[in-house]
Formats: structure tokens, sequence, C-alpha cells
């Protein structure tokens, strides 16, 4: 249904989308990830029609969203980042004004405007002022505006903001019971709305798709190994760490440090140790406090492509190396030959209280 291929978009001299690929199929419900800025809105924009791309090709059903734009557009059903709705306007006198924009007949566009509104959950709502509603109201009645033409493709983009937690659950539920007939492109900078949502997660960031499948599938490709991670009073620390090594299929073996008077272990192998690693402790009179396997988390992974970080406080690189990340260049890279003799440019700046350099 979507097709995308080497698509880029420049704005002057910011690069927003660096050849870009990907394809969605029918029946398909996707999440685009990434930070603030990552070009997420741009893509969007560009597949829905509103923004030419500099170069590159998209389609949405079979048609090219540059040479046959209008096919394009009565085939999708889109949500801007920032809801286009008139406020004096009531609610279906919007979706109204909307049905005959797409030419619906008078007694179609009736019984569809009532199908939405109660998708959507604002059929009580119907003959209230847009401007006198609350954000979170307001963007429902912007996805049923996306809703109305009944389209084969929709394209949220953050469909979920302003809305409390009640209301996300009930667009999560709306967004699954679509997917049965569409396809759904939706993107979030909040990874709990793309993991809730989505079956299949595209990461951008600065403006390249740096990861693309499940998350489960994300996890075990780009996580790196998980560990065995045992806390226990263990008397001798030397023998507790050739007990620990001796284990079949044990690679390496951490101490961790003390926590009071239990010393805490990383151990990384092959499989889940945890069996073996408990009858040792057992054999041994060891006073075990935890025994867990722990594995990377999605969110862990997205901070590493995005940033580099840990989120959970380690910086260092899984094994086997540290994760690519598109556009990236390291912090510590050498400068160019002749770069150290070279004078800074002046900053400019209009600000009468700020020194100037």
């Amino acid at each position: 249904m979507i097709r995308v291929s080497n698509l880029s978009r420049r704005f002057g001299g910011l690069l927003a989308l660096d050849r870009i690929g990907f394809e969605i199929g029918k029946g398909e419900v996707v999440g685009f990830l990434g930070p603030n800025g990552a070009g997420k809105t741009t893509a969007m924009r560009i597949l829905s029609g509103y923004l030419p791309a500099t170069s590159g090709v998209a389609s949405v059903a079979g048609f090219d969203v540059l040479t046959e734009s209008l096919e394009v557009r009565r085939r999708i059903g889109y949500l801007p980042e920032s809801v286009p709705l008139y406020r004096e306007h009531r609610v279906v006198e919007m979706l109204d004004f909307h049905g005959r924009l797409h030419r619906m007949p008078r007694a179609a566009r009736k019984a569809r405007i009532e199908e939405v509104l109660d998708l959507v959950g604002v059929r009580d709502r119907r003959r209230e002022l847009i401007g006198r509603l609350s954000r979170g109201l307001r963007q429902r009645v912007a996805l049923a505006v996306a809703l109305l033409p009944d389209p084969e493709v929709l394209i949220l983009d953050e469909p979920t903001s302003g809305l409390d937690p009640l209301q996300r659950i009930e667009v999560r539920k709306l967004l699954r019971g679509l997917a049965e007939r569409r396809t759904v492109l939706l993107s979030s900078h909040i990874l709990p709305e793309i993991e809730a949502s989505c079956p299949r997660v595209l990461v951008i960031h600065r403006g390249r798709i740096v990861a693309d499948g499940t998350p489960d599938e994300l996890v075990a490709k780009l996580g790196g190994a998980g560990f065995v991670r045992p806390e226990a009073v263990v008397g001798d620390l030397e023998k507790a760490l050739r007990v620990l090594r001796g284990i079949e299929g044990v690679r390496t073996v951490l101490h961790r440090g003390k926590l009071g008077i239990h010393d805490g272990f990383e151990i990384h192998g092959e499989g889940d140790l945890r069996e073996d690693v408990g009858a040792a402790a057992a054999s041994l009179g060891w006073a075990l406090r935890e025994l867990t396997s722990r594995r990377p988390t999605l969110e862990q992974i997205f901070a590493r492509l995005t940033s580099g970080l840990d989120p959970a406080g380690d910086e260092t690189a899984p094994e086997g190396g540290a994760l690519p990340v598109a556009g990236a260049s390291p912090a510590n890279a050498p400068a160019p030959p002749g770069a150290e003799g070279q004078r800074k440019p002046a900053v400019v700046t209009l600000n009468p209280f700020e020194k100037r350099t």
C-alpha cells in the first residue's frame, strides 16, 4: 500500500530526509518512531501530498504522490501534527464540511458522520463549538475527520497528543480495529504508544531509517545477548568466580561489586543459565537474594540508536560492539587536516544583552 524509495527532502542547507526507503503492506499498523526533529512529520507530509520531495519516489495505493496526488488524497485519511479545525464550527458542521469536500452524497454523508462520531466517542458533543472543546476532544474530532471518507490508508501524526491515559487506551483499541481493513502509519516520539499500538516499528533518526522490524525482532537483532544476574552471600569470592566460570555454556563472568553483604555478578553465555547457576548456588550453600535473566529493552535500543545512551545508566555498547547510529559522528573524532589553525567564525547575535564573540 505504501512504497518509499530513496526519498530525500532538503530545506535549504538542512537535509531533513536522507534517502529513506520502506514498504508497508495492506492491513499493517506501523509505528514511525523517532525523537523530535528526526523527520517523521516531513515524511508523512510527503506521503499525504502536502509537501513535495526533493528526490526519490513514494506511492500510496499504487499512485505516485507527486504525479497522481489527487488519486492519493482520495485514498488516505490524514491527521496532521497541528490539527486544522475551524473553531467557530460545531463538531457536526465540521464533519459535514469535510464530507462535502470529499463529494460524498448527502445521505451517505449523514450516515457516515454518525458512524465516525460513535467510533471516536464524541456523539454527545456533536452540537458543541470546536473552540470550546478541550484539546483531547479536538484531537478526537480531528481523528473523525480523517476517518470520514472511509480511507484505505490512515496517516496519523501524533494521534494521541493531548489525550488523557483512558482516551489513549480507547484510541489504541480503535486503531487495532481499523487495521482489519486499512493500512495505518502513525508517528510518535513516545515509545510506549508505539509498543502498545504497532506490531512493526520504523525507527528514524536524523532523516534516516536506522531500524525496521517488530519490537521482538529489534531486541533480538540489535540488543545483543542477555545475561543472568545473581546476587548472593558467597563467602570466598575467588572460589565463587571459579565455580561460575566452570558452568557449561558460560562465556564471561563479571563481578559487579558488593551490595551490603551480597555479591553481584553478571554472567554471559549461551541460553538461559539460571537453572545451572541456581544449582551451583544450592550445592555451595550460597544465600541467594536474586537470580534473574535480563535482556535489553526496546527503550534501551531506541536510546542507543538515537543518542548513544542507555536509559538504565549503562553507556557502554552491547557485546559485539556499538550499535550504528546513522548520520552521527563521534564526539572525539579528529579534526580534518589544517583545521587546528583555522579561526572560528564570529557568532552573530541580535540580543543586545548577549556578549558578542
